[in-house]
């Protein structure tokens, strides 16, 4: 039979370049998604930050501080009520001060302080204690001891001004000659009534926004280091399609039986519906009146097989003719996944050994065909791309209403590309923490380049989310929680021993 000689017409969907997401920065409703898929350690982030801030803020020892104030004239002793000499006096007066908040700090005014007081420090430790200023354009010095005893602080500020003004006064200069400069106690050192530090509420402050902003960078940082997708979006960060559906993970998939047949009541059955209803829209084959679905996935273990075979029985269970190729030459599975004879396949049929009515298998519905890939051939590419495979794909699309391709992973082999450019596109399966996100970007890049649009993802492995709108859902689906459910409900009798209806 003559191959198809035109491909059905591309869609609109176009796969997105990496970098052009990277291009545009992260949006705030980029953030919001970031924040809430790392809640957790954002939160924990936020706790250990604030905690750390309390613990810093109540057990750090109170601090009291205590200032005395003295302020800088001429003697008059030595300067004579001429002006020209008062105003020398003065130009003086204010450049010499300006070394006074240093001259506070050294040993020759110290030392005395630590004999008066009888203070068990050294002169830089108790300098360590001081903070002397000369408020600028003014003959002001102001001189704050902090202890963590309130007196103790008065007694050293004041003890300091006293000895910083018998230094000014009377050791600076040679023996004999009095001091152009006097320095006079105008504000004694009052003990504190209140602690200066720590500051409860600026510090309580800053933990909370602290914790905030550092918990944000945390997420943010978590998310950059993630190399798995772990959630939908993660996938139309990278490629600009739609999801099809969400799978999660459940034993029951692992039965050799497709979900709808085992349990066709079960919400998982249900959502292999929907991709059913998903796909039903999608273009059919030009020349055609069938549809051919190509399934792949990035990596060997995001689930492709088992959303192919369930898919397939989807679409069966609603009365159409469906064909299943097993496609992957490379690692057959289809056969040993639905527990049928995969000795002979698709392998030989491109290879010329059988036809197509010796390989094809009926399976559970009389509308519901499989294709086995049989053995593994060495040369797998050859025998996907071959004249022989267009003409078997060209004889089921006038034969079945949907023929769905299960395809090797596209880290393996491109075939999925050859596939979905004769089709709509490939449908990819993607695991959570499977997909790798860097070989799904690769693989964006290169169906980019050969123009195969990704008709949509099935977001295979997600994480059951317990939430009161799931209970409604199983209660909606599950004869066995709608029991549960009504027995919870189920009005007591007020009268002992009477059963109600």
């Amino acid at each position: 039979m003559a191959a198809a000689e035109s491909n059905a017409p591309q869609t609109s969907q176009v796969v997105v370049e990496p970098t052009d997401t990277e291009d545009n920065g992260i949006t705030l409703m980029d953030l919001f998604r970031i924040i809430r898929k790392h809640l957790l350690i954002g939160i924990i982030t936020f706790v250990v930050v604030f905690i750390a801030t309390c613990a810093y803020t109540f057990l750090t020892p109170p601090k009291y501080s205590a200032t005395s104030q003295v302020f800088a004239t001429y003697s008059e002793a030595s300067v004579d009520n001429n002006i020209s000499n008062i105003n020398s006096a003065s130009t003086y007066i204010t450049n010499q001060i300006q070394s006074y908040p240093t001259l506070a700090t050294t040993e020759s005014v110290l030392e005395p302080v630590i004999d008066e007081l009888g203070l068990d420090t050294t002169v830089a430790g108790l300098a360590g204690q001081l903070n002397v200023t000369n408020p600028t354009d003014t003959a002001f010095v102001n001189i704050t001891a902090q202890s963590g005893d309130p007196k103790q602080a008065a007694d050293i500020a004041n003890s300091v001004a006293k000895s910083l003004s018998n230094v000014v006064e009377k050791s600076l200069y040679a023996s004999g000659k009095e001091s152009p400069v006097k320095l006079s106690v105008v504000q004694r050192a009052t003990e504190p009534a209140a602690p200066s530090s720590p500051k409860v509420t600026l510090y309580l402050a800053i933990g909370l926004v602290g914790g905030l902003v550092l918990g944000i960078f945390a997420t943010l940082i978590r998310d950059l280091m993630t190399t798995r997708v772990e959630e939908a979006s993660d996938l139309q960060d990278i490629i600009n399609a739609p999801i099809m559906g969400r799978i999660p993970a459940d034993d029951s998939l692992k039965d050799n039986r497709p979900i709808v047949v085992s349990a066709p009541s079960s919400r998982i059955a249900e959502e292999f519906r929907r991709i059913r209803t998903n796909l039903s829209f999608t273009s059919k084959i030009e020349g055609s009146d069938a549809r051919m679905i190509v399934i792949t996935s990035c990596d060997p273990f995001d689930g492709k097989t088992t959303v192919s075979v369930n898919l397939a029985a989807a679409l069966a269970e609603n009365g159409a003719k469906v064909l299943l190729i097993d496609a992957d030459l490379r690692h057959p599975s289809v056969a040993d996944r639905l527990g049928l004879e995969g000795g002979a396949g698709l392998a030989h049929v491109l290879s010329g050994q059988a036809m197509v009515k010796d390989v094809v298998q009926r399976y559970w519905k009389p509308n519901l065909h499989i294709m086995p890939a049989g053995p593994k051939p060495p040369n797998a590419s050859m025998l996907l791309n071959s004249k022989t495979m267009t003409e078997l794909l060209d004889m089921a699309l006038h034969t079945y209403d949907y023929v769905i391709v299960d395809t090797s992973p596209m880290v393996v082999a491109n075939d999925a590309a050859v596939f979905g450019a004769k089709s709509d596109g490939v449908v990819m399966v993607s695991g959570r923490d499977v997909t790798m996100k860097r070989d799904l970007k690769d693989i964006a890049i290169q169906l980019e380049n050969l123009n195969v649009p990704v008709t949509g993802f099935v977001f295979n492995l997600e994480k059951e989310r317990k939430t009161p709108q799931n209970d409604n859902y199983y209660y909606y689906y599950d004869d066995k929680a709608k029991g549960r459910k009504a027995h919870k409900h189920r009005p007591k009798s007020k009268a002992k021993g009477r059963r109600t209806a």
